[in-house]
């Protein structure tokens, strides 16, 4: 995830949502499908959490992910 400042147009999908646009590229859109997105605050810190229902298995990290 990044911020980015430009669309670009020739690979790059845009959704809104409450004013928010999210640009999706996508060669990342097949591995998003059925995903949802919250952000969230807890004592250890804050950030996104990815529920993605497509998941097959995971590491011990929590951060990659075979689909």
């Amino acid at each position: 995830m990044a911020f980015e400042n430009q669309v670009n147009e020739a690979s790059d999908n845009v959704y809104e949502f409450d004013g928010l646009k999210v640009l999706v590229d996508q060669m990342s859109e097949m591995y998003l499908d059925g995903i949802s997105i919250d952000y969230i605050e807890t004592l250890e810190g804050a950030g996104f959490k990815f529920n993605n229902p497509n998941v097959k298995s995971t590491c011990g990290c929590g951060s990659s992910f075979t689909v």
